[in-house]
């Protein structure tokens, strides 16, 4: 199938405790399209429903393979979703604070790209 981009935005999400590349990456996807409106994907291009935008997700966040992908793609309200993940993102050293269950000291960093597409 060949597509159109339309529209990519940027993100980033932070894990301040407990350590879950997941709860990070799904931070960075929610700030990406957090003030993003886009009746125009769907009017302008004659779709149907927003779910026949094509929607890929890019994340670079500290340990990928552990992350829950299911949860990520969540954050996504519509379109035909897909995520690749890869190393990256950034481990700084934070607080460990017991009683939100840190397992260490470790904030995780994860940043994204949405990019919505429109099938052509």
């Amino acid at each position: 199938m060949t597509q159109k981009r339309l529209v990519i935005e940027m993100g980033m999400g932070v894990d301040q405790h407990g350590q879950d590349p997941t709860v990070a990456a799904a931070r960075a996807v929610r700030n990406a399209i957090a003030h993003n409106a886009l009746p125009g994907v769907w009017e302008v291009a004659g779709l149907e429903h927003p779910n026949e935008m094509l929607v890929e997700v890019q994340v670079a966040v500290p340990f990928p393979g552990t992350v829950r992908q299911a949860e990520v793609l969540a954050v996504l309200p519509f379109g035909q979703k897909t995520l690749v993940l890869q190393d990256g993102g950034m481990v700084v050293a934070g607080k460990a604070i017991a009683e939100l269950a840190d397992k260490n000291d470790d904030m995780y960093i994860a940043i994204a790209a949405v990019t919505v597409s429109i099938p052509t």
